[in-house]
């Protein structure tokens, strides 16, 4: 069994393993989506393939779509070249259900593969091609948050950036230039009307994009390189559209026993990729049941029937709503404190660490008493509902190959939107008083411990990757272990409220988080007791 066009003809041997098929005519939706493109995507990953390209299958396969996806790479070219087009663009989706049951789903929606390189004429003239359209409705993102970012971690300005604001939208080098570029050929092509949805896991993702894109159409109508009309057509609402969005679904590196499953299958081919950049990408995904995507709904040249997938259109205020129920309480604040916690308690599955009723313990209160009580009600989700799915079904399905190491990334980039959105809110209650936090101070507390680089036996470990680790790491040196440690050195990180949203000596937490890291310091086993203590206290209260 080959996962290519040709190795897809015998269907009744991937039919007898388990593989559902693409129930459609792919030869003729290849054909009508190159030549009149409806939807193209930005950044060829994991969670494209499992969600984005799933989707349009559905569509496809219902009779509600035509046309498939574009897909296009913009950061790691290798992806498409030795992984996309070898495969005929397919790839085989797997499905790990709580009860632990697995779907294998071959998806076969992705009708062209692009690269977003402009030293590449021929790829980049593809692009232009497709952009000057009439048929283009909307383009999604998967770039990840930095992707929007023109600035380096100091603020500086990117060097591609810098460049490409000075050279003009011909050859563009950085990310969001060559997207500028082609929304300039679209604008030259008859000022045409498009959506452009990130759908990047980040807060006003859709005003990170805009002003991302209008950054560089300034610069560009400033030194005279583009039409002085082109910041007016990215601004009329009629003719590009930037919409809010929220996705949820958890989709970690292709695993080990997922791959040995489809090789007992007899699936050829199965062998990840490493490219030059260090992507590791595979001809299959793994991913969670659940997923939810909710989309302003601002399409100015129409949109898919994509609500007959399940995705749910709405106004701006409601996504900002479900994002931050989202973000900021019910799930990635209950993540990262998984994450912090189990690289320090030696775990390397999500999965177990619910079975560990002292980090369950913490992350449901975390969930239920400090994050639910400042929840605005979204509407088109329950908050309760969503949070029950969270603590009880997606995060301890001990299918689900998802490692703390993985989500601790980036974590001093999360930090404010994750826990400081809910102590800024405690702080402007007139209900609710700040000093009843506990568990989002023992996160704090927990993260800077973490930064120390040894776990709670006393080994070292690696740190995730984190742009500000080598800022970071000089601040924490020689706290571990220390019986009486001096924690005035981490006082100017306390009054960071860039890592942590808010000062925490203003909000009055501060202390509370010291007390636990003083407690943490203590030598090995000194976290677990810790943890320990703080859940059976708040348990008592």
């Amino acid at each position: 069994m080959k996962l290519t066009a040709e190795g897809l003809t015998d269907r009744k041997e991937w039919e007898e393993k388990g593989y559902h098929l693409p129930q459609y005519d792919r030869e003729a939706m290849i054909r009508k989506t190159r030549e009149h493109p409806e939807w193209v995507h930005f950044g060829a990953g994991n969670i494209f393939r499992a969600f984005h390209a799933n989707l349009a299958q559905k569509l496809l396969e219902q009779g509600d779509a035509e046309t498939g996806i574009t897909v296009c790479e913009g950061f790691d070219y290798e992806i498409i070249g030795k992984q996309y087009r070898p495969h005929d663009n397919l790839s085989v989706l797997v499905t790990l259900k709580a009860d632990g049951s697995i779907d294998k789903s071959v998806i076969g929606a992705v009708g062209e593969s692009t690269i977003l390189d402009s030293e590449n004429a021929a790829e980049f003239e593809r692009l232009k091609e497709i952009f000057s359209a009439d048929s283009l409705r909307l383009c999604t993102f998967t770039v990840t948050e930095k992707g929007y970012s023109l600035v380096n971690g100091r603020g500086e300005m990117l060097p591609a950036v810098s460049a490409d604001f000075a050279a003009g939208p011909e050859r563009p080098q950085s990310y969001i230039g060559k997207v500028a570029s082609l929304l300039y050929t679209r604008y030259l092509a008859g000022e045409k009307p498009v959506a452009m949805v990130s759908t990047d896991n980040c807060s006003r993702n859709g005003e990170k994009l805009y002003q991302a894109v209008m950054a560089f159409a300034k610069a560009w109508t400033e030194n005279g390189t583009v039409d002085a009309g082109f910041t007016a057509y990215l601004d009329d609402r009629t003719k590009v559209s930037f919409p809010w969005s929220m996705i949820d679904k958890i989709t970690p590196r292709p695993d080990a026993s997922v791959e040995s499953i489809l090789q007992k299958d007899g699936l050829e081919g199965l062998e990840p990729v490493v490219t030059t950049k260090k992507t590791w990408v595979a001809p299959f995904v793994n991913s969670e049941e659940t997923e939810y995507l909710v989309i302003e709904d601002w399409f100015p040249n129409g949109r898919l029937a994509l609500e007959k997938a399940d995705v749910i259109f709405t106004d701006r205020d409601t996504v900002g709503k479900v994002e931050r129920m989202k973000v900021t309480t019910c799930l990635n604040p209950l993540h990262t404190a998984l994450a912090v916690y189990g690289c320090l308690l030696g775990y390397t599955r999500i999965s177990a660490e619910m079975r560990d009723p002292d980090l369950s313990g913490m992350v449901k209160i975390l969930g239920y008493r400090e994050g639910l009580p400042v929840v605005v009600n979204p509407g088109v989700l329950d908050p309760k509902a969503f949070l029950d799915t969270v603590v009880n079904v997606r995060i301890p399905n001990p299918f689900m190959p998802d490692t703390p190491q993985r989500i601790a990334t980036d974590t001093s980039q999360k930090l404010a939107i994750r826990y400081g959105e809910t102590i800024r809110s405690y702080m402007a209650s007139d209900t609710l008083d700040v000093q009843s936090l506990s568990m989002v101070p023992l996160v704090l507390a927990g993260w800077i411990r973490y930064l120390c680089g040894v776990d709670d036996e006393g080994k070292a470990f690696e740190l995730s990757p984190d742009p500000l680790l080598s800022e970071l790491t000089p601040r924490v040196k020689g706290l571990y272990p220390n019986v009486a440690p001096d924690l005035t050195v981490i006082d100017p990180l306390l009054h960071d409220a860039s890592i942590f949203g808010v000062d925490l000596f203003e909000a009055g937490l501060a202390d509370k988080v010291k007390t636990y890291l003083a407690a943490e310091l203590q030598g090995p086993g000194a976290v677990r007791r810790t943890v320990h203590e703080a859940v059976e206290r708040a348990d008592l209260s």
